[in-house]
């Protein structure tokens, strides 16, 4: 028994990088890491910070991927050498070939966090979107992409307030931040057909002209006080209110208003107001936005400027399921260095997602030969059916959790023997490895 308790251990042993899912994801990156103990690192932290555990701190992590010390994993990020640069440029062509071409919507944001102390890089008294107050922090603009209701991370740039600077730094405002992130989707050929963005950006004749530039349609907030230059004979009129439906991504649907404000002559750029109350103008459920789209745009603009609420969505899931704000670094570098690995996390998890995988023929076939396995994953009784960015994790994480729950077991097999469960989490683990994640690691 003992002996037959021994060889199960080691099959289980040699099982334990193999998870079908990530494995598929990481293959690609292999190269990048030149040791192999570099690259089980990216996958641990994969793998770590799918798991449900609410802290996605390096010990934490380390704990339920049965890693004995976080030290590895530390090491990894603050004094491995690999470029944070490359590995983002690999994560957008990636992401880049699975839309193989189709239309994206892209949100430009900022997102803050506190941080308490002097000693983290670009730390300062600032306005906190988390918050929603000045405090002590660190604040990024980031692009997140929405395709089919699902979002994605494209890339973000850390601002850094004057008193912050370094030797090499230069300093640079919020808005050219967003401008540079705009140029550089462009110039990596994603097709954008829509940009939305807050009052901040919207208010920004800079940032406006950076999207004409590239002939991108867009949809931003302006203040309540927005002005427009007019001739003498020129008035501002508001046109009736219209009602329309507003469809949610659960498919959930209100009613709102919307109406239509014209600066003397008709413009190529127009103003609109929405709203759900017109007779009272709640506000915070009242909009004055600003758009170069043309047509009938009363049916379909709340609908598109809906949309800006999912970067929001982006933000909760990167800080509250993938542990965005939970490093301990003080360098920017790895601070940058985690982010673009729970960047990698997510854009791994949004391409498992239906609307992707329908984007490839070989979809429906793959489906098909899914189904004639063995397995039939989708019998679990906690599997999500429905679509969305949030029912994706949970079924990745029910694929993934024999194998932490196996080596959170392992230790006590030592003090219990029971070659039955082994050989039982064996099975299991095998099972899990048939699941396919769809998409090609080429």
């Amino acid at each position: 028994m003992d002996v037959e308790l021994q060889i199960l251990k080691h099959l289980a042993r040699d099982a334990h990088p193999t998870v079908a899912i990530i494995d598929t994801y990481c293959a690609e990156y292999r190269e990048l890491f030149k040791e192999v103990r570099n690259y089980e690192c990216f996958k641990y932290l994969h793998l770590g910070i799918t798991s449900p555990i609410k802290r996605k701190s390096l010990p934490e992590i380390a704990k339920v991927v049965s890693i004995n010390s976080a030290q590895s994993l530390h090491h990894f990020i603050a004094n491995c050498d690999w470029s944070v640069e490359e590995l983002k440029k690999r994560r957008l062509n990636k992401l880049k070939k699975a839309l193989n071409g189709k239309a994206i919507t892209v949100v430009i944001d900022e997102t803050g966090d506190r941080k308490k102390g002097k000693k983290t890089d670009y730390v300062a008294r600032q306005y906190l979107g988390s918050v929603g107050k000045v405090d002590r922090g660190i604040v990024s603009v980031n692009a997140y992409g929405v395709y089919a209701n699902i979002t994605f991370p494209l890339t973000l740039k850390i601002f850094k307030p004057k008193g912050t600077l370094k030797e090499e730094d230069q300093y640079k405002t919020k808005i050219e931040l967003a401008s540079e992130i705009i140029t550089e989707l462009i110039e990596l050929g994603l097709n954008i057909d829509l940009v939305l963005a807050d009052s901040f950006y919207g208010e920004s004749s800079q940032f406006l002209q950076k999207l004409t530039q590239y002939q991108l349609a867009y949809v931003v907030a302006i203040r309540t006080n927005h002005g427009v230059w007019l001739p003498a004979s020129q008035s501002v009129r508001a046109n009736k209110w219209c009602k329309f439906t507003r469809t949610f991504s659960s498919q959930k649907s209100e009613i709102r208003y919307i109406r239509e404000i014209v600066y003397g002559k008709k413009r190529a750029i127009t103003y609109w107001e929405i709203t759900t109350d017109p007779e009272t103008m709640p506000e915070n459920s009242t909009s004055f936005i600003m758009t170069n789209l043309q047509g009938n745009l009363k049916k379909t603009l709340g609908d598109l400027y809906g949309l800006r609420t999912w970067v929001e969505y982006g933000f909760r899931q990167c800080k509250q399921e993938l542990g965005w704000t939970d490093y301990r670094f003080t360098h920017f570098k790895d601070i940058e260095r985690w982010w673009e690995i729970i960047f990698c996390v997510y854009t791994m998890i949004s391409l498992s997602s239906p609307a992707f995988l329908a984007i490839h023929e070989s979809y429906q076939i793959q489906i098909e030969s899914q189904k004639s396995n063995s397995v039939d994953f989708s019998n679990h009784q906690q599997w999500n059916h429905e679509s969305g960015w949030k029912n994706v994790l949970n079924n990745l994480r029910l694929v993934v959790q024999p194998l932490v729950s196996f080596w959170l077991v392992y230790p006590w097999l030592d003090i219990f023997p029971n070659s039955n469960l082994l050989l039982g989490f064996n099975h299991l683990i095998s099972a899990m490895n048939q699941f396919k994640p769809f998409y090609s690691s080429g």
